[in-house]
């Protein structure tokens, strides 16, 4: 079939559509005023209601004041003060939190301003890296379509830097479709060195769309075959270098000058890289024994063997002053259950925020908010972009831009699909490749109708009943007046598929017409992110508005406010001493590192689980005069039997902030020997 796109981009049907860039004004053209109203609405969905965002993700929040006490808990993204213990992410996005809080302070607005601001300047990249393949219109469409997917703009309004993530990757499929073009080495290299600081933010979550990345280059980039795998080879070798740097270095700093590793099981970044954060993500709690409790975000219990020597001791500030704190309230992190040790919705096997494994969990609750409005069409348009023109080698430019972007989305469709352990709101990573082929498929089909007309119409009427059909469906799983949309939705349908039959085929009856199809496919995911702005519950564990309480994440939101009493016991108690308390985990104790800016011993690491210190460590803390109060949990086992036994043992309760969760214990040093 005809090329609708060569190596000269303004050859695009839709680049030629002159009325978007006819001149009004100087400098303005009707394609860059509606470039400007989308980045409009994404800031009017990004920043609406961010009263409702509170102090964010506790966990990261409480890391991110920790981090502006000091250098070292800078480096070590150090998750309270007294650094005892790293948050279970690497450094990057919270190193730019931190950056942002430094400057306005320890709060909900400066540490979800770096994702917002990702956000939008994602939307102008993508109008570009979709329009120089496939024109004015299709750009303007991909960018519509990641401005409004649902949970780009929850996981946008969070700390829990997936936002930052999906730029990184952005600019990287732009290196990477340059190096293609190109066939220079230095836009490769380029393209590796973001796609390692994105490792550096998610770790191997950023390598998700790297074989299509490779694969892009490999199959497009007109040098040899023996260059392109030496070109190749290089890249790999810094991606490798710019990915692990951060980990090696910590790594090689001896255990009793550094944090203990979160959420590791042998106290280094690479255990935590290829375990936590790697394979227990694909298949479960590997290696991990049952007679432990549950992590906040694993699945299966764990166990990690018991380090020797006693934790760091709380560092004295220095470098930064650290902002007046906000006011205390504690939400557990990423989902998981206070005191409990017990896992969050995301557990495999089904789960209230991701379900169960399978080919239809996208297209079924409780995923399907998240993303899946559009999948339909651009399911129907990596087809049409398939099967329109001859795969030749080099690849053509239009089916380089099919390779990257729909590489990257299949990768993620089937990793999220099979996946035992993830988060919804890791999918904003799939906004842009999914918005790119939907933008990419309206200017197939607008190309189609040219050479085809009734065949463009019925295709585009068909993927649109589809669409909008499963839209209705989905929207159907999570609210009780679906029909409403539905309706709007069918209006709009109804009226675009009169225009393009009366049209039969003349440019403005088209034009009108594949707008208001347009308009057709976006009202829903667009009200669905509205929605999920206005949803209060939506600030801890980000992700799309889930309409009715079956498929809301148990207790999203959960917050608890600092009991102010114990609070002013506390900090009357402890001025000569280092900790304000020890907790079992982040679940007791961020909100206190938030009340107060002190440290906070979590003995547990993230959720109770890690082995930060022993009893015996305890009782030298206690000894030293560095440790006053321990917090222990009422009934519920936390993998810390021995640092519980010591305590009842050697510390005399509290009675007055004892309460069906949690007791609290005051230590002397001449209680033990």
């Amino acid at each position: 079939m005809t090329n609708i796109l060569n190596t000269n981009i303004s050859s695009s049907p839709l680049q030629q559509t002159g009325w978007l860039h006819r001149r009004l004004l100087p400098g303005v053209t009707p394609a860059r005023l509606a470039l400007g109203g989308i980045l409009l609405l994404a800031a009017f969905l990004n920043f609406s209601n961010l009263t409702a965002v509170g102090d964010a993700n506790f966990y990261y929040t409480a890391a991110v004041k920790s981090m502006l006490q000091s250098w070292h808990n800078f480096f070590f993204v150090a998750a309270e003060p007294g650094a005892s213990v790293t948050v279970d992410k690497p450094p990057l996005g919270l190193w730019i939190e931190a950056i942002s809080a430094f400057f306005l302070g320890v709060n909900g607005f400066a540490v979800v301003l770096p994702n917002i601001l990702a956000g939008l300047i994602s939307i102008p990249l993508m109008y570009h890296l979709t329009q120089k393949y496939f024109g004015t219109g299709a750009g303007l469409v991909a960018a519509l379509a990641v401005a409004i997917m649902p949970v780009a703009v929850a996981a946008q309004r969070n700390n829990t830097m997936d936002g930052m993530l999906t730029l990184t990757l952005i600019l990287a499929a732009w290196a990477f479709l340059r190096a293609t073009e190109t066939g220079k080495l230095r836009h490769l290299l380029l393209g590796a060195f973001v796609v390692g600081l994105g490792f550096n933010i998610k770790m191997l979550q950023a390598f998700l769309p790297l074989p299509a990345f490779y694969a892009v280059y490999f199959l497009g980039a007109q040098v040899g075959w023996g260059r392109k795998l030496l070109n190749l080879a290089l890249a790999t070798l810094l991606l490798l270098v710019v990915s692990l740097a951060w980990a090696v270095a910590v790594d090689l700093t001896p255990a009793a000058e550094r944090p203990y590793i979160g959420s590791s099981t042998d106290n280094t970044v690479m255990e935590l890289i290829v375990g936590h954060n790697g394979l227990n993500r694909v298949f479960g709690g590997l290696g991990r024994s049952r007679q432990q409790p549950p992590r906040a975000d694993d699945d299966d219990a764990n166990f990690a063997p018991p380090i020797n020597g006693r934790p760091p001791q709380p560092n004295d500030g220095g470098q930064f002053t650290p902002p007046s704190p906000p006011n205390g309230q504690f939400v557990p992190p990423d989902g998981g259950q206070p005191g409990t040790g017990a896992p969050p919705a995301s557990a495999p096997g089904g789960s209230d925020e991701v379900g169960s494994s399978g080919v239809l969990r996208f297209f079924i609750a409780p995923l399907s908010k998240e993303i899946s409005w559009l999948l339909p069409f651009a399911f129907v348009a990596m087809l049409l972009l398939l099967l329109r023109r001859k795969l030749t080698l080099p690849l053509q430019p239009q089916h380089q831009f099919l390779l990257v972007w729909g590489g990257w989305l299949v990768a993620g469709w089937v990793f999220f699909s099979f996946a035992a352990f993830f988060h919804a709101y890791y999918l904003v990573m799939l906004a842009p490749p999914l918005a790119a082929l939907v933008g990419a498929g309206m200017a197939e089909l607008w190309q189609l109708g040219r050479e085809k007309w009734r065949l463009a119409a019925g295709l585009l009427l068909g993927t649109a009943v589809l669409t909008l059909a499963f839209q209705w469906f989905d929207a159907n799983q999570f609210v009780d007046n679906a029909g409403t949309l539905a309706l709007a939705g069918g209006l709009f349908l109804a009226a675009g598929g009169v225009l393009l039959v009366v049209g039969n085929g003349r440019a403005s009856f088209a034009r009108a017409g594949f707008a208001l199809l347009l308009l057709a496919l976006m009202i829903t995911p667009m009200i669905w992110s509205y929605l999920t702005v206005m949803d209060i519950n939506n600030v801890n564990l980000p992700g799309a508005y889930a309409g009715v309480d079956e498929f809301a994440a148990p207790d999203r939101n959960n917050n608890r406010n600092v009991n102010q009493s114990l609070l002013d016991y506390l900090q009357a108690n402890t001025q000569n001493t280092d900790y304000l308390m020890a907790v079992p985990g982040s679940m007791q104790g961020a909100s206190y590192v938030l009340a107060s800016g002190r440290p906070v011993l979590y003995m547990g690491g993230f959720n109770g689980a890690d082995p930060v210190v022993d009893a015996a460590d305890v009782a030298q803390l206690v000894a030293d005069g560095d440790l006053r109060f321990v917090m222990l949990n009422n009934g519920q086992p936390n993998g810390q039997q021995g640092v519980n036994a010591w305590v009842l043992e050697n510390c005399t309760a509290v009675p007055r902030f004892n309460n069906p969760e949690t007791n609290l214990y005051r230590c002397s040093a001449h209680h033990n020997s």
